[in-house]
């Protein structure tokens, strides 16, 4: 018996969340410059270079877009990888990082370490749906929807494409 997919948000809604969260990222980082939007493989990539286009609209803010990989079926395994940035391009830089679904916190924990060993000014998180069944202690600053779920059911975020939408099955 396969399970019913109900969606949770729209293409439309999810445009809508983008923008405010766009705003909010803007409003908490006033005096910066630059940003750099760290995108965790694969959908996190692709939330962070749509944030990235939707808050360069709004504020005269340069962002750098970043893919994180990691590996999330064993994170333990293999190095936490930034693609397209340097390290020194790091220093005293703001950095988002975005995900499409927090659910235990373990991927951003891991992916954190990408991060730790640069000397930078902050790491805010962003996801766009928080389930909020932490094992570690990663809460986003930013979210597009709250979402409480028992453990058993699965969230899906497509950003792409006929079907984006959030869903729940």
């Amino acid at each position: 018996m396969t399970k019913e997919k109900n969606l949770i948000l729209s293409d439309l809604q999810i445009d809508q969340r983008i923008v405010r969260m766009a705003y909010e990222i803007y409003e908490n980082n006033l005096d910066e410059k630059h940003l750099v939007m760290a995108g965790v493989s694969d959908n996190g990539f692709v939330f962070a270079s749509m944030m990235s286009q939707a808050l360069e609209k709004i504020a005269p803010i340069k962002c750098s877009v970043v893919r994180v990989d990691i590996n999330k079926a064993a994170p333990f395994k293999e190095e936490v990888q930034l693609d397209n940035l340097e390290e020194k391009e790091l220093n005293k830089k703001s950095i988002v990082l975005f995900d499409d679904v927090l659910n235990s916190g373990k991927t951003a924990a891991f992916a954190l370490k990408a991060f730790l060993n640069t000397n930078i000014k902050k790491i805010e998180v962003c996801v766009m749906v928080n389930r909020s069944h932490k094992s570690f202690p990663i809460y986003p600053k930013y979210k597009g929807y709250e979402l409480a779920t028992s453990i058993n059911e699965h969230v899906q975020v497509i950003l792409q494409g006929k079907e984006k939408g959030v869903y729940l099955f």
